[in-house]
């Protein structure tokens, strides 16, 4: 009785070992530079997986001047009008309240040598989804990529 007892316990244990291993979230490692582009201009994922999107600025221009940050948009809604909005929203790290139901997700602002990241979930309904920067002029600058959500 004993080695059923053991044999059970190895098995629950290798059981979870791969079910938790299998949920791990990702971490997308994206980098900012100052030409105002991300390194990263595509990002796979499947429909509610959870991931980390993990922003890094290499820049030797003050923050003041020169910061990014990852905002994530909902597939219908006006990139633009988000992006213009955003830019006006210096008090809140130009991310535009008025937009907040458009926005998926968005780090905060990183300059030069900083880090940030956030984590959410991957929309459930397939498509591709733009991520911007919304500090002023990069997105017109071409500061942007796709999460495309596939099964």
């Amino acid at each position: 009785m004993k080695s059923l007892t053991k044999i059970t316990l190895i098995f629950a244990l290798i059981f979870t070992g791969v079910v938790s291993s299998a949920m791990a979230q990702r971490t997308i490692e994206i980098v900012g530079m100052d030409n105002m582009k991300f390194d990263v201009t595509t990002i796979e994922a499947s429909p509610g997986e959870e991931i980390t999107i993990k922003l890094t600025t290499k820049s030797q221009i003050p923050k003041q001047a020169m910061a990014h940050n990852v905002v994530v948009i909902d597939k219908d809604a006006n990139v633009d009008e988000v992006a213009n909005a955003s830019a006006r929203a210096r008090d809140n790290d130009y991310i535009s309240p008025e937009y907040k139901d458009e926005i998926i997700a968005a780090t905060g602002l990183a300059g030069g040598g900083e880090t940030v990241e956030i984590t959410f979930t991957v929309p459930k309904e397939t498509g591709d989804y733009e991520y911007i920067c919304t500090f002023p002029g990069h997105y017109p600058a071409g500061m942007k990529g796709v999460l495309q959500v596939r099964e």
